[in-house]
């Protein structure tokens, strides 16, 4: 039996007393902001922030009054502040909108094993045809955001990564900044020789949205991440997410589930869903990802 601290550290409790992984569910608070007619804003973001700290009553806590259940952010690309962040840490550029990927990731706390999945992220870059521009370490204020010790204790180390495209855009970029963040997740996760492989874990990747999350109470988001209340980071969409676990274990990857369409509903058939899903890998076929295809299994992580 792993201690609590090992639970923490490397990922869910195992089968104990009343607690059986298997039978998680969740039942969050979600919102939706945006500006109909696509115009960026400070206020939205602004807006999204206060609308999920009235969802307080929707998110969870642990012992810790301070550690909550999760709680995170999307928002379209903020480019402004993107290119400003990439130009004063990164010493470059960034392609024009919608020539390149960003996201968040989760990082393993010891350096070697960070400096390894580093370098599988940018094996699996290269081999998507695409240009590795950098990794920016994404500044944080844990005491400002007064986070609880058991936040703490399982906070991995979090990075900003962008990758830059010559000839693709659009969905076809999508797709494969899709596949790089699946392949190398599975490489990486899989690697038994990582002892801190649970860590490891794409908060987002893409050429159209951002996710910004962590194990976190809805009004420590953005006291914690101070990218959050930079002027220049604007949206003209946002969704928010706050995190209430019931009977599962919260973790910094599982905060703010959702990359692409929110739920706060509890997943009754969560079980069901996720052998359908497995029991389709062995017919799946793509036009589209062609070969790649393969990479994305299995597409629902356990």
């Amino acid at each position: 039996m792993r201690s609590l601290d090992e639970q923490l550290t490397y990922g869910l409790p195992e089968r104990q007393g009343l607690y059986d992984p298997a039978f998680e569910k969740d039942s969050c608070g979600v919102g939706f902001i945006c500006d109909i007619k696509g115009r960026a804003s400070r206020e939205i973001v602004e807006s999204a922030a206060r609308m999920n700290c009235c969802m307080t009553h929707r998110g969870g806590l642990g012992y810790e009054k301070n550690t909550g259940d999760g709680a995170g952010i999307l928002t379209a690309l903020p480019h402004r502040f993107l290119g400003k962040v990439a130009r004063a840490d990164l010493g470059t550029e960034l392609p024009s909108p919608g020539r390149y990927g960003a996201g968040l990731v989760f990082l393993p706390r010891s350096a070697n094993e960070r400096e390894h999945c580093k370098a599988v992220v940018a094996q699996e870059v290269a081999a998507a045809g695409l240009d590795l521009l950098g990794w920016r370490t994404v500044p944080i204020r844990p005491d400002q955001a007064d986070i609880g010790e058991a936040a703490r204790a399982s906070m991995p180390i979090i990075e900003q990564l962008f990758i830059g495209a010559h000839d693709l855009e659009g969905d076809a970029l999508e797709r494969r900044l899709y596949t790089i963040r699946k392949a190398a997740t599975h490489r990486l996760r899989a690697d038994t020789e990582l002892v801190e492989r649970k860590l490891l874990f794409f908060v987002s990747l893409s050429a159209k949205v951002i996710i910004y999350k962590g194990m976190l109470t809805p009004e420590q988001l953005f006291p914690f991440y101070s990218d959050l209340e930079d002027a220049d980071y604007e949206s003209h969409l946002a969704m928010v997410h706050s995190r209430f676990s019931t009977n599962t274990f919260p973790s910094w990857d599982r905060a703010q589930p959702n990359r692409f369409m929110s739920h706060n509903g509890e997943i009754n058939t969560l079980l069901g869903n996720k052998n359908w899903m497995n029991a389709r890998q062995g017919v799946a076929a793509s036009d589209l990802f062609g070969d790649d295809l393969a990479k994305l299994f299995p597409i629902v992580e356990t």
